[in-house]
């Protein structure tokens, strides 16, 4: 099969990592790729957004299938247009894919088929979004209706700060258009945990479960990131979580979708709370998440291809995923500032030689050596008997590479004890 992969972060490195060894695969390509990807793929030079010219480059190319990692392309259509030229392709129809382009659009259809979820409103006027404010206890959640690179969500500490945080989105445009209509949820309280699960249209079938690391410094405090590490499994669920989990959130979702008329092809996010009430739903994506994909298709021991292949043609649980039986951990390494303002251009040393599965997302290859070209820069696995395993294994990994002004955090799974 001749793949190309639409993206260029650590997912997609992970992604075209379990592709590649695939014997299904004989030729892979990355649009756009990166520095980590162009040692197992060819990239290609079009950005994930660049839908025509995607389409294009597939239906030229004939390719036999396109995975679409990210999720702007995704809300945008690629999959409907890839599919209506002709070209199989991996991932959520924009109708579908609107679980994650809008939180509004998410909340209303937890609320109408009964899955459990935080209380919220949702304002598209600030005054009335203040005023709303002004009856409710911190701390508050405050998110954009829209897609802000996993950067849209503040959790405010007191009731001021929610109200910065709404006019910084509605009056300020902080997050572009984004922004425009915002959800205002309690906060609930409990651990976090993802399930990602491969989903046909009719049937989902979940992942090994995962934790990730949000706030950008140790302790869980400073500014939210797109994820600075994550470990699996997220947390010791019992198989009664598991299936509480599946009855209530993950069925439902998936038949709610489809009588909606969006089946859900692809894989489908689960980002949940486990509070004292029991699972409840914190917000869904509509693709892999990231750095979660990086701790989790390391483990997977099935042909990615067939899973691939099964969720495109509706036969998902005729398919034995099997994972390995071990513990994972990654360590993100990011560029200082991130997620502000961060430089760039700067050499990375000891990526091949750290003795790690290390995957990059913010790289280039610039005169033959390895540099900084994003705030998150590569991702550091490694995986254990024991979750201690895993987190020494990794961190292991991370003393050994070097570049200016790195930052990452010393607590990735630490929390979890």
């Amino acid at each position: 099969m001749k793949v190309l992969v639409v993206g260029s972060g650590g997912r997609e490195h992970a992604i075209c990592y379990c592709l590649n060894k695939s014997d299904k695969v004989t030729e892979l390509y990355c649009a756009p790729g990166n520095g980590g990807i162009a040692s197992i793929a060819t990239c290609v030079d079009i950005k994930a957004t660049e839908i025509d010219k995607i389409v294009d480059f597939a239906v030229t190319g004939k390719f036999d299938l396109v995975f679409v990692a990210p999720e702007d392309p995704l809300a945008l259509g690629l999959v409907d247009k890839l599919e209506a030229s002709g070209i199989r392709a991996f991932g959520p129809s924009a109708k579908a894919a609107i679980v994650e382009s809008s939180k509004a659009y998410s909340k209303n259809l937890m609320k109408k088929y009964n899955i459990p979820t935080a209380r919220y409103e949702l304002f598209d006027d600030e005054a009335k979004a203040v005023e709303y404010l002004d009856t409710q206890e911190a701390p508050i959640v405050i998110k954009c209706d829209g897609l802000a690179l996993g950067k849209g969500v503040i959790i405010a500490q007191t009731i001021d700060e929610a109200k910065q945080a709404v006019h910084d989105m509605m009056a300020d445009k902080k997050f572009g258009d984004a922004g425009s209509t915002v959800v205002i949820e309690e906060c609930m309280v409990g651990p976090e945990l993802t399930v990602l699960a491969f989903a046909d249209g009719n049937t989902a079938v979940p992942m090994i479960s995962s934790r990730d690391h949000k706030r950008a410094l140790d302790n869980d405090e400073g500014l939210n990131t797109g994820g600075m590490g994550a470990v699996t499994p997220g947390a010791d669920l019992s198989h009664e979580d598991k299936e509480r989990i599946l009855s209530e959130i993950i069925r439902p979702t998936i038949t709610a979708l489809k009588a909606e008329g969006r089946p859900f092809k692809g894989v489908i996010y689960f980002g949940l709370m486990l509070t004292k009430e029991g699972p409840k739903v914190v917000e869904y994506n509509c693709r892999f998440g990231d750095p979660e994909t990086q701790a989790i298709l390391p483990r997977l021991e099935t042909d990615f291809v067939d899973i691939i292949n099964a969720c495109i043609d509706g036969n998902i649980a005729d398919i034995d995923i099997k994972w390995k039986d071990v513990c994972s951990c990654v360590v993100v390494m990011a560029s200082g500032g991130y997620p502000g303002s961060y430089n760039k251009g700067y050499e990375i040393t000891g990526i091949d030689t750290c003795g790690k599965l290390v995957f990059q997302a913010g790289t280039k290859l610039e005169d033959g050596k390895t540099v900084t070209s994003g705030g998150r820069v590569l991702c550091v696995y490694d995986e254990g008997k024991t979750l201690d395993e895993a987190i020494d294994g990794a961190y292991e990994g991370v003393s050994k590479i070097s570049f200016k002004d790195m930052h990452y955090r010393h607590d990735i799974g630490r929390t979890l004890k």
